[in-house]
């Protein structure tokens, strides 16, 4: 049986117990207004506030389309120097790298075999002419047949062939500069055994060289002979070199859907060798465009827009189209209009219809930084 203490102090428990449920269920009613009304103000004084940006005004300026393509340097004239006939080389006369003239000689090979030869015929030849002059006036005199004159005639013409013939082989064994140029490695020595095909030097003519380069198909139709190039190299930074285009191939590679054109360039420095890879830059006649920064246009999915400043300091999207790129900037072919002021930086916090403030102005888009000054 409980004592009367004990039982007395249930009661007094389950008072304290509603006392705390009470001051916590008061204290929670009270709390709610206070982080709500606080949580509203905030909301409320983020949809008024601009957002800060950098904007710029559009304006059209010169721009020149390009197309741009790697290509390979060779030489206007090029050739690989070989012996025709099977001996040993008696006389080098040039070294390494040199520069020489059309028809200079470069190889002497032994000859002493021909010399002999060519003696032989010409002796022959001197007696065949002699033969033929005394029968020549036999004949004026009706004391040998016509016939017989005839004859001698071809023995002397076959002679005078004969020393032709071997003179023409004494000078295969002459290799000469079939045109002006630099001369590469020399790869024989006096002594050394040269067959058909043996390498000798190679000689190129670089005083004006030449640069094959792809161009898409599609713009087959903005390249024509006589345009501008220029080209630069990485063997020489910084340094740019300028020539035209001299020929489009007449055909178009069926795999790689490209046409392949030849750029000439002067080289009096004889800086672009052949096998040189340069980037080369083919420009369009000039013309005005409407330029903007590529930063400002903002890419989603196929649809490309930027954000225009309205009268009451809101943005508003519009949607355009854009057409070459170079150096940062992109062209605006519809869209905009000359005069539209669209922000640059900032767009990822804009939504159509939000405020905006402006963080700096940057020049007019497309002109030159210089211009903000």
């Amino acid at each position: 049986m409980p004592s009367p203490r004990s039982v007395g102090a249930f009661p007094h428990a389950a008072a304290v117990l509603m006392l705390v449920l009470l001051a916590a269920c008061t204290g929670g009613d009270d709390a709610a207004p206070g982080r709500g009304g606080g949580g509203g103000a905030r909301g409320g004084g983020g949809e008024d506030r601009p957002v800060p940006v950098t904007t710029a005004q559009v304006q059209p300026r010169a721009f020149s389309d390009t197309v741009q393509a790697l290509g390979t340097v060779q030489a206007r004239e090029s050739v690989t120097l070989t012996a025709k006939v099977s001996e040993t080389v008696e006389r080098v006369h040039f070294d390494s790298g040199e520069v020489v003239k059309a028809g200079a000689p470069l190889i002497t090979l032994s000859g002493q075999a021909q010399q002999a030869s060519l003696r032989e015929a010409q002796a022959t030849a001197e007696e065949a002419e002699r033969l033929f002059q005394r029968q020549n006036e036999l004949a004026g005199q009706q004391l040998i047949a016509r016939s017989q004159l005839d004859a001698q005639r071809a023995t002397r013409d076959a002679a005078r062939a004969r020393v032709a013939q071997i003179r023409a082989q004494l000078g295969d064994r002459t290799i000469r500069a079939p045109f002006a140029g630099v001369l590469g490695l020399r790869q024989v020595s006096p002594g050394t055994l040269v067959t058909p095909g043996t390498v000798i030097a190679t000689l190129d003519d670089t005083a004006r060289v030449h640069v094959d380069f792809p161009v898409p198909e599609t713009q087959l139709a903005q390249v024509a002979p006589g345009q501008a190039l220029t080209a630069t190299s990485a063997a020489y930074p910084g340094r740019r070199f300028d020539g035209t285009v001299a020929t489009v191939d007449s055909r178009i590679d069926a795999g790689t859907r490209a046409v392949t054109v030849r750029g000439d360039f002067p080289n009096p420095e004889r800086l672009l060798r052949p096998g040189m890879l340069m980037e080369v830059t083919l420009s369009q006649a000039e013309r005005r465009a409407l330029l903007v920064p590529e930063i400002a246009v903002v890419q989603v999915g196929s649809d490309s827009f930027v954000y225009r400043v309205k009268p009451d300091g809101s943005v508003e999207r519009a949607d355009v189209r854009t057409g070459a790129r170079r150096e940062g900037q992109v062209e605006i072919t519809s869209g905009l209009a000359a005069g539209d002021r669209i922000v640059v930086d900032g767009t990822g916090k804009l939504r159509p219809g939000a405020k905006i403030s402006e963080a700096g102005q940057r020049p007019a888009a497309g002109a030159p930084a210089g211009a903000a000054r």
